[in-house]
């Protein structure tokens, strides 16, 4: 007797081929878009650290104001990232590029130690995770 194949066989293959490529990328979106709200959140952490730490509030305010602006784009960059939009890897591809002389600027002096510190650390590991996702389109591909 001979066998017939099950209809439902080449569909399960074909759909696991075409999962795993969309699934990835989308992985690799969320961490991309969690590491750039962590910088964010390290921007504003460095905002209140100034305005503690300097005495006059002329110097403080370009500082914060600066601050202020690398959180906007962080933020704005992670929510794109999230909606897959192409400009937002080149984005934070920047961003984590940017960010270790950033930290660095301030010299790893008390009370800016832990914050500048990681802020180099996350700076080069988004760069890194950016460069590792930079060649995931999600497009479907069968297995052979």
């Amino acid at each position: 007797m001979r066998s017939r194949p099950r209809p439902g066989v080449p569909a399960t293959v074909a759909a696991c081929g075409t999962m795993s490529p969309a699934g990835g990328a989308r992985t690799g979106r969320r961490l991309i878009a969690a590491m750039l709200l962590v910088a964010a959140s390290l921007d504003l952490t460095r905002c209140s650290l100034v305005l503690m730490t300097f005495r006059h509030l002329t110097s403080a305010s370009g500082l914060v104001a600066a601050g202020i602006g690398a959180t906007a784009l962080s933020a704005t960059t992670a929510r794109s990232c999230l909606a897959g939009h192409r400009w937002a890897a080149p984005a934070a591809l920047l961003i984590g590029i940017a960010s270790a002389p950033q930290a660095s600027a301030s010299g790893f002096y008390a009370p800016y130690t832990v914050p500048d510190m990681a802020t180099a650390v996350l700076g080069v590991l988004l760069a890194v995770a950016v460069l590792a996702t930079a060649g995931r389109t999600g497009t479907p591909t069968n297995p052979p």
